[in-house]
């Protein structure tokens, strides 16, 4: 049951960035984290003083910052480059391109502020798209967690993977809700509930309000199936069809516009495999602006009430 999960405290997901490259800088000396003058931003502090001669403060020159670490692992360290989300796409797309992903280079993209809940500093830093970016490049992870422990058990475990990661987390204090201990896997979705009336799809720090969507729906009766789905791609696709093939209809939840995004992700799964009738949460082809956090969600019909509405209108279209 989903009102039996726990909610250990409150934190926000860039802390859990900023304790698992620390962690990460005590275990492994080749990895070196870089910032575009966002490092308190970035949670960098405790990595800065422990290790400076592992640090590169680039200033605000974000498309040197993506050069920069491409070249480091030539020489075999693992950089860590960290900004907020816009900056770490939309701005520098095509030194992504063309010198991480193009050239398959083991560089660690590390986005903060990302989606509408940054807040107050509004549209032109809520990026919405970068998911959709990051996940058509040849080759790119792209992890987005759900809360502080699981932030900080990605950021550890990409580490340990060869290629270039996209790694999206945000600002806004959050629920903390998943193990501390938790062996974070890439690609491999995380099953918060089994059900059989619908399947709720979501990632980052949308997961929580599926959940709380989920605990009132099955207070009406029903039963759902919420799946937390961190990693875009590789998308854990086995996951999303054994879901699917139960319920027979889908929500998908998301921080990010729904054009290009998870919803596409999973919608495509089904198209090619299984279809179902679908309905998506997310942004719907527009900027953001500022506000709270949590008026922006509800404005913008990304709140939990929406995802109750969306699950019931789903099922009926069974």
């Amino acid at each position: 049951m989903l009102k039996e999960i726990q909610v250990s405290g409150q934190k926000d997901t860039r802390s859990g960035f900023g304790d698992g490259i620390y962690e990460l800088g005590k275990k492994n000396p080749n990895v070196v984290a870089l910032t575009a003058d966002l490092a308190g931003s970035m949670k960098l502090n405790a990595f800065i003083k422990d290790f400076p001669d592992r640090f590169i403060q680039c200033g605000i020159a974000e498309a040197n910052m993506i050069g920069i670490a491409a070249g480091l692992t030539i020489g075999g360290k693992i950089p860590f480059t960290t900004t907020f989300a816009n900056f770490s796409t939309g701005r520098v797309y095509d030194q992504i391109r063309q010198s991480v992903a193009y050239s398959g280079k083991n560089v660690k993209i590390c986005a903060s502020h990302a989606g509408l809940t940054l807040g107050e500093d509004g549209a032109t830093h809520q990026i919405l798209e970068d998911i959709g970016m990051m996940k058509m490049l040849p080759g790119m992870t792209v992890i987005v967690p759900c809360d502080y422990n699981q932030t900080k058990a990605a950021t550890i475990a990409i580490a340990e993977l060869n290629g270039p990661v996209y790694l999206r987390f945000g600002r806004p204090v959050w629920p903390i809700f998943t193990a501390a201990d938790q062996k974070f896997e890439i690609g491999k979705a995380q099953v918060f509930s089994e059900g059989t009336d619908v399947s709720i799809f979501a990632c980052g720090h949308m997961v929580w309000k599926a959940i709380e969507a989920g605990i009132i729906l099955e207070e009406k009766g029903l039963s759902v199936e919420v799946i937390n789905i961190h990693t875009i791609k590789p998308l854990d696709e086995e996951a999303i069809l054994k879901s699917i093939r139960k319920t027979k209809c889908a929500v998908t939840v998301e921080e990010h516009n729904i054009i290009g995004g998870l919803g596409d992700a999973v919608a495509q799964v089904a198209a090619k495999h299984f279809p179902v009738p679908f309905e998506y949460i997310g942004t719907k082809d527009t900027f953001g602006e500022s506000g709270k956090p949590l008026e922006l969600l509800k404005k913008y019909g990304l709140d939990t009430p929406d995802i109750v509405a969306a699950a019931e209108k789903v099922i009926k279209r069974k």
